[in-house]
């Protein structure tokens, strides 16, 4: 099946828009985001953008998955693609994202880290 690409377009600026309006700010930059552009994943409508995480770098792909109106997310690296999610609801996408490229499943080693990269920032030895 053939998608139009008007409508592939439409589907990434909703994803772009539901991202940045439900992401906190301090959260999108934490990510490194850059080179947003439309995109197909496995015959999906998507949004595909660059990051540069703590623990991924590379790109995240949300796609919307038409058929039951929910997203999958993959990441890609030099190496492979893999879905991380799927039946996804848009209110979930910040979350999700964050936890696969940047702050991961423990918080308190997240905030360590957070702790010590600001004490490095603050004292000029980044």
């Amino acid at each position: 099946m053939k998608i139009d690409r008007q409508h592939i377009l439409n589907v990434a600026e909703t994803i772009r828009q539901q991202l940045v309006g439900l992401t906190p700010i301090n959260v999108l930059m934490s990510w490194g985001i850059s080179s947003l552009a439309a995109t197909l994943m496995a015959n999906m409508p998507a949004l595909k953008f660059k990051v540069n995480g703590r623990l991924h770098k590379g790109e995240v792909i949300v796609a919307l998955n038409e058929g039951v109106d929910y997203y999958e997310i993959f990441l890609r690296d030099t190496k492979e693609t893999r879905r991380i999610a799927e039946d996804v609801d848009f209110t979930q996408l910040g979350d999700i994202i964050d936890t696969a490229i940047e702050s991961g499943t423990d918080p308190k080693e997240y905030e360590k880290f957070c702790e010590e990269n600001l004490i490095k920032v603050l004292s000029g030895n980044c």
